[in-house]
């Protein structure tokens, strides 16, 4: 419970600081798409790794950060050949949240029929 209200005032705290940022131009929208896919896809990623039981911060810190990086600097390269490798990048961390996802439903499932199966041997 604690994580998730501490999760809830960060994305709360994020909305607030983004609505009073000014909009970001054009030539910067895809180093920002890539960011937010990346942070998303770390953020699934602890949330399926807190399932299985092998969550460590430190792990979802530097994953966050050098996939954000990486991500920008393949953006950035892309930019400069005039490739738009920053799709493969999107492809690649979409690809990795519906993973992840999965493996949170397979967990929920699991839970809601065990708790299920508790509940009727009473």
């Amino acid at each position: 419970m604690k994580t998730f209200i501490s999760g809830a005032v960060c994305v709360l705290f994020g909305c607030i600081i983004g609505s009073l940022m000014p909009t970001i131009s054009y030539e910067y929208s895809k180093y920002l798409a890539i960011a937010i896919m990346a942070a998303f896809d770390s953020s699934i990623g602890a949330l399926a790794a807190k399932t299985q039981n092998k969550y460590d911060y430190k792990i979802f810190f530097s994953g966050f950060i050098v996939n954000a990086l990486i991500a920008i600097l393949f953006t950035l390269m892309g930019e400069n050949l005039d490739v738009d490798i920053y799709l493969a990048a999107i492809f690649v961390f979409v690809f990795r949240i519906f993973n992840n996802l999965s493996v949170i439903r397979r967990y929920a499932i699991e839970k809601f029929v065990e708790k299920r199966s508790i509940e009727k041997k009473k």
